[in-house]
Protein backbone atom coordinates (compact mmCIF):
# COMPACT_ATOMS: atom_id res chain seq x y z
CA UNK A 1 0.00 0.00 0.00
CA UNK A 2 1.13 3.48 -0.85
CA UNK A 3 0.22 6.05 1.34
CA UNK A 4 -0.07 9.63 -1.19
CA UNK A 5 -0.87 13.27 0.00
CA UNK A 6 -0.07 16.88 -0.02
CA UNK A 7 1.34 18.43 3.39
CA UNK A 8 3.25 21.54 3.94
CA UNK A 9 6.59 21.88 5.32
CA UNK A 10 5.77 22.57 8.56
CA UNK A 11 3.40 18.97 8.14
CA UNK A 12 -0.01 20.40 7.62
CA UNK A 13 -2.55 18.17 5.50
CA UNK A 14 -4.90 20.75 4.70
CA UNK A 15 -6.31 20.12 1.41
CA UNK A 16 -6.52 23.86 0.36
CA UNK A 17 -2.83 24.51 1.64
CA UNK A 18 -1.49 22.80 -1.37
CA UNK A 19 -0.37 24.14 -5.26
CA UNK A 20 -3.00 22.80 -7.49
CA UNK A 21 -1.23 23.20 -10.77
CA UNK A 22 -0.47 20.75 -14.01
CA UNK A 23 2.27 19.19 -12.53
CA UNK A 24 0.35 18.34 -9.35
CA UNK A 25 -2.66 16.98 -11.36
CA UNK A 26 -0.16 15.10 -13.39
CA UNK A 27 1.54 13.62 -10.04
CA UNK A 28 -1.63 12.40 -8.29
CA UNK A 29 -3.12 11.11 -11.93
CA UNK A 30 0.16 9.13 -12.79
CA UNK A 31 -0.15 7.56 -9.01
CA UNK A 32 -4.10 7.20 -9.51
CA UNK A 33 -3.10 5.13 -12.95
CA UNK A 34 -1.14 2.78 -11.38
CA UNK A 35 -2.63 1.53 -8.12
CA UNK A 36 -5.55 -0.94 -8.35
CA UNK A 37 -7.48 0.98 -6.07
CA UNK A 38 -8.01 3.65 -3.62
CA UNK A 39 -8.41 4.09 0.15
CA UNK A 40 -9.51 6.98 1.89
CA UNK A 41 -11.71 7.18 5.36
CA UNK A 42 -14.73 8.66 5.46
CA UNK A 43 -14.12 12.53 5.66
CA UNK A 44 -11.77 12.27 2.92
CA UNK A 45 -14.25 10.27 0.86
CA UNK A 46 -17.02 13.12 2.09
CA UNK A 47 -14.73 15.20 0.40
CA UNK A 48 -14.00 13.76 -2.77
CA UNK A 49 -17.95 12.73 -2.87
CA UNK A 50 -18.56 16.46 -2.87
CA UNK A 51 -17.05 17.30 -5.95
CA UNK A 52 -15.93 14.80 -8.25
CA UNK A 53 -19.11 13.13 -8.84
CA UNK A 54 -20.28 16.60 -10.04
CA UNK A 55 -17.57 17.40 -12.54
CA UNK A 56 -18.02 14.08 -14.31
CA UNK A 57 -21.92 14.86 -14.66
CA UNK A 58 -20.86 18.54 -16.03
CA UNK A 59 -22.74 20.01 -12.98
CA UNK A 60 -19.55 21.54 -12.03
CA UNK A 61 -17.15 24.13 -14.90
CA UNK A 62 -14.15 22.14 -15.13
CA UNK A 63 -10.86 21.96 -17.63
CA UNK A 64 -11.11 19.38 -20.12
CA UNK A 65 -7.63 17.41 -18.20
CA UNK A 66 -9.35 17.92 -14.86
CA UNK A 67 -13.28 16.30 -16.29
CA UNK A 68 -10.63 13.72 -17.51
CA UNK A 69 -9.37 13.19 -14.03
CA UNK A 70 -12.65 12.93 -12.61
CA UNK A 71 -14.17 10.10 -15.06
CA UNK A 72 -10.75 7.96 -14.28
CA UNK A 73 -11.64 8.29 -10.45
CA UNK A 74 -15.14 7.64 -10.70
CA UNK A 75 -14.21 4.42 -12.57
CA UNK A 76 -11.71 3.49 -10.48
CA UNK A 77 -12.56 1.20 -6.79
CA UNK A 78 -12.76 3.44 -4.30
CA UNK A 79 -12.82 1.77 -0.76
CA UNK A 80 -13.81 3.60 2.29
CA UNK A 81 -13.15 2.97 6.29
CA UNK A 82 -15.76 4.16 8.55
CA UNK A 83 -17.48 2.99 11.92
CA UNK A 84 -20.43 5.78 11.65
CA UNK A 85 -21.67 5.53 7.81
CA UNK A 86 -22.95 2.35 5.26
CA UNK A 87 -23.99 3.64 2.53
CA UNK A 88 -21.62 4.70 0.08
CA UNK A 89 -23.81 5.83 -3.29
CA UNK A 90 -20.83 7.18 -5.60
CA UNK A 91 -20.05 4.91 -8.36
CA UNK A 92 -17.42 1.74 -7.70
CA UNK A 93 -17.54 2.70 -3.57
CA UNK A 94 -17.35 0.28 -1.26
CA UNK A 95 -17.26 -0.05 2.46
CA UNK A 96 -14.41 -1.53 4.75
CA UNK A 97 -16.41 -3.05 7.92
CA UNK A 98 -14.73 -5.52 10.29
CA UNK A 99 -11.45 -5.56 11.43
CA UNK A 100 -8.98 -3.25 10.12
CA UNK A 101 -5.92 -5.02 9.95
CA UNK A 102 -8.11 -8.05 8.06
CA UNK A 103 -10.18 -6.03 5.91
CA UNK A 104 -7.42 -3.47 4.63
CA UNK A 105 -5.01 -7.12 3.85
CA UNK A 106 -7.63 -8.35 2.26
CA UNK A 107 -7.98 -5.69 0.26
CA UNK A 108 -3.88 -5.15 -0.37
CA UNK A 109 -3.72 -8.83 -1.04
CA UNK A 110 -6.73 -8.74 -3.60
CA UNK A 111 -4.86 -5.57 -5.81
CA UNK A 112 -1.58 -6.78 -6.90
CA UNK A 113 -1.09 -3.29 -8.68
CA UNK A 114 -1.42 -1.89 -5.07
CA UNK A 115 -3.52 0.43 -3.06
CA UNK A 116 -3.46 4.61 -2.99
CA UNK A 117 -4.28 5.31 0.63
CA UNK A 118 -4.89 9.07 0.66
CA UNK A 119 -6.13 9.79 4.25
CA UNK A 120 -4.28 11.62 6.67
CA UNK A 121 -5.98 10.52 10.19
CA UNK A 122 -6.28 6.76 8.32
CA UNK A 123 -2.88 6.97 7.50
CA UNK A 124 -2.01 7.22 11.28
CA UNK A 125 -4.17 3.78 12.06
CA UNK A 126 -2.61 1.76 8.90
CA UNK A 127 0.78 3.17 10.02
CA UNK A 128 0.38 1.50 13.53
CA UNK A 129 -0.90 -1.58 11.99
CA UNK A 130 2.01 -1.73 9.86
CA UNK A 131 -0.10 -1.99 6.67
CA UNK A 132 2.02 0.69 4.40
CA UNK A 133 4.69 0.30 2.47
CA UNK A 134 6.04 3.03 0.96
CA UNK A 135 5.20 7.11 0.98
CA UNK A 136 4.43 9.36 -1.83
CA UNK A 137 4.47 12.51 -0.06
CA UNK A 138 3.88 16.01 -2.49
CA UNK A 139 5.69 18.53 0.12
CA UNK A 140 4.72 22.05 -1.03
CA UNK A 141 6.96 25.23 -0.38
CA UNK A 142 4.79 26.78 2.10
CA UNK A 143 4.63 27.23 5.94
CA UNK A 144 0.64 26.79 6.90
CA UNK A 145 0.91 27.75 10.60
CA UNK A 146 -2.07 25.68 11.74
CA UNK A 147 -3.03 21.82 11.34
CA UNK A 148 -4.29 19.35 10.74
CA UNK A 149 -1.23 17.64 10.73
CA UNK A 150 0.57 14.74 9.24
CA UNK A 151 0.45 12.34 12.26
CA UNK A 152 -0.64 14.82 14.93
CA UNK A 153 -1.82 12.12 16.65
CA UNK A 154 1.47 9.78 16.63
CA UNK A 155 2.73 6.54 16.51
CA UNK A 156 4.31 4.02 18.58
CA UNK A 157 7.77 4.71 17.15
CA UNK A 158 9.85 5.65 14.48
CA UNK A 159 9.59 4.83 10.81
CA UNK A 160 12.66 4.56 8.66
CA UNK A 161 12.26 5.08 5.08
CA UNK A 162 14.33 4.96 2.47
CA UNK A 163 14.42 7.19 -0.22
CA UNK A 164 13.45 6.27 -3.71
CA UNK A 165 13.17 9.32 -5.25
CA UNK A 166 12.88 13.34 -5.09
CA UNK A 167 11.13 15.32 -7.81
CA UNK A 168 11.18 19.26 -7.84
CA UNK A 169 7.89 20.23 -9.83
CA UNK A 170 8.34 24.06 -10.98
CA UNK A 171 6.30 25.48 -8.47
CA UNK A 172 9.22 24.48 -6.23
CA UNK A 173 6.97 21.81 -4.61
CA UNK A 174 8.89 18.61 -4.09
CA UNK A 175 7.70 15.07 -4.96
CA UNK A 176 9.61 12.03 -2.06
CA UNK A 177 9.19 8.91 -2.76
CA UNK A 178 9.77 6.71 0.10
CA UNK A 179 9.72 2.98 0.79
CA UNK A 180 9.63 1.45 4.12
CA UNK A 181 12.97 0.26 5.56
CA UNK A 182 12.60 -3.84 6.90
Amino acid sequence: MTFSINLTLDGCVDHEEGIADDETHAFFTRLMDESGAMLWGRVTYEMMESYWPAVVRGDEEAPPAIREWAVKLEAKPKYVVSSTRKAFPWINSHHIAGDLRTSVQRLKDANPAGVLLGSGKLATELDRLDLIDEYNLLIHPRIAGHGPTLYQSGLTGTRRLELISATPFRSGAVAMHYRRAR
